[in-house]
């Protein structure tokens, strides 16, 4: 694998896991009627923030169990992107699109 593909995914990997606590940390300030529906969606950010950055740590230090990690990352990464599309919030759209992003060079690395 060339080192400018893993930097790459690595980059995506971060870029995602700062969007998903940028959009978690937001759903937890919200106090209205939302509150409640943003649960599910506050659940998969962290999750995925937190996958993303393992991902991105395994990748930098060339371990071999990286790959094996980007598989659940990618299916992450796409259950987050759908649960944040499905919201208005301007933090959600930023997450899905850091989340798509992130699958897509994940998924390059896979092929």
């Amino acid at each position: 694998m060339e080192n400018e593909q893993i930097q790459k995914c690595i980059e995506a990997c971060l870029k995602a896991m700062v969007a998903c606590e940028h959009c978690s940390a937001h759903d937890l300030m919200d106090e209205g009627e939302n509150a409640e529906q943003m649960k599910s969606c506050i659940r998969i950010n962290r999750d995925c923030a937190d996958v993303c950055s393992l991902t991105a740590r395994l990748l930098a230090r060339h371990s071999e169990h990286g790959m094996h990690l980007m598989k659940e990352c990618m299916e992450l990464c796409e259950k987050c992107a759908q649960e944040c599309e499905q919201h208005e919030h301007q933090h959600c759209k930023e997450c899905a699109a850091a989340c798509r992003a992130c699958l897509e060079e994940c998924r390059k690395m896979t092929v």
